[in-house]
């Protein structure tokens, strides 16, 4: 079964650096979604493992052999694009045994793969139907098995689901998912939806221009960030700036605006700025009381399950909250005067950015 080695991988485009040593290791049987602004080297990426494009420098090793002469038809790569490459002059039957067509299978052995692969997809009822005839998502379950049914063990998706409404790319990731863990696929999965890679990936690998910027399980990724981009970049984020009052271990106290709070610690300099990481999930809004950091709402936006505000403290500082829409009736109106409070167990802090925060969080 495959296993995929990047060693310092650059790809050049003329001027343009779209990788750059890039390093990374995915394991036999892994999910892993690539995570990250458009532009960012994600399709390059897989493109390059894939050989459709030749990389610059650096290496690729699936199962420890260097596939750099190795040529697209003999990697044993199945690839799955976003937009849905069907042929459309033949039935859906005769798409899955596309592959098999082209590698000469005897026809014995074609009929029962490709009878696997209807009922994999479960869309033997459709097994004569051409693409014009198709669902968007039926028919990227088909491009899918269509892959699956050439014997390849190692695929790369890229942003499979992107030209899908919300609802059949909700459902699709997870019958993706739980194609790759039957069949004990090894996946690479590129997208641009965090909530997608959330959801489904054993890890997600966070790019930012042609870098590596962190890997991680997805509740890592979420809850607790190494770098700043990846704090703001997933998930919606406040990012508060303080001062480090005090260090105790991996805890520290600090001061934003007159306040005191107590949050985990990335960065340890006593006395510098620092920027501080807390969830609107996790920033609690009640009646303004003595001891809560008052503020004042200044926008309300209804989300179904939630309700998300912009608070103005009286610091002059926005703060996002997010409340389940189940815990208050009514919730809180525009302008109403309001008191927060930070919860200390899911506030991380990090040492105030050399090139400014700007820079730091940009997408670019």
């Amino acid at each position: 079964m495959p296993k995929l080695e990047l060693v310092e991988l650059s790809k050049n485009f003329g001027n343009i650096q779209a990788l750059k040593d890039v390093s990374l290791q995915v394991d036999d049987k892994e999910y892993v979604c690539i995570l990250g602004p458009s532009g960012c080297g994600k399709s390059t990426l897989i493109r390059c493992v894939a050989g459709i494009e030749q990389p610059s420098s650096g290496e690729i090793l699936i199962d420890g052999r260097s596939v750099e002469k190795t040529l697209i038809e003999d990697r044993q790569i199945g690839y799955v694009f976003q937009d849905i490459a069907l042929f459309p002059h033949l039935t859906v039957q005769d798409n899955l045994a596309y592959g098999l067509t082209v590698r000469r299978t005897p026809s014995d052995q074609m009929r029962t793969v490709t009878n696997e692969m209807l009922d994999l997809i479960n869309m033997r009822d459709r097994s004569k139907s051409y693409p014009k005839e198709l669902s968007g998502g039926a028919q990227q379950k088909v491009a899918v098995g269509r892959a699956i049914a050439t014997g390849a063990h190692l695929f790369l998706l890229d942003e499979p689901l992107g030209a899908l409404d919300a609802i059949v790319r909700a459902e699709l990731r997870y019958e993706l998912r739980k194609l790759a863990s039957d069949l004990g696929l090894t996946v690479i999965h590129v997208t641009h939806d965090q909530e997608e890679a959330l959801s489904i990936a054993d890890r997600i690998v966070i790019m930012k221009n042609g870098r590596i910027v962190e890997v991680g399980k997805p509740s890592e990724i979420y809850h607790y960030p190494r770098t700043l981009f990846t704090a703001n970049f997933v998930g919606e984020a406040n990012l508060l700036e303080g001062k480090i009052v005090r260090v105790d271990g991996e805890r520290c106290t600090v001061d934003i605006a007159g306040h005191e709070f107590s949050a985990s610690i990335v960065g340890k300099k006593v006395g510098r700025r620092a920027i501080v990481f807390v969830r609107p999930e996790f920033v609690h809004l009640t009646t303004p009381t003595e001891y809560g950091w008052k503020g004042k709402v200044k926008q309300v936006t209804f989300l179904g399950s939630l309700n998300r505000y912009v608070v103005e403290t009286d610091d002059g500082i926005d703060i996002i909250v997010e409340v389940s829409t189940a815990e208050y009736s009514t919730g809180f109106g525009v302008d109403e005067s309001v008191s927060l409070s930070l919860d200390d167990a899911n506030m991380m802090t990090y040492d105030y950015p050399e090139e400014g925060v700007e820079k730091a969080i940009s997408l670019e």
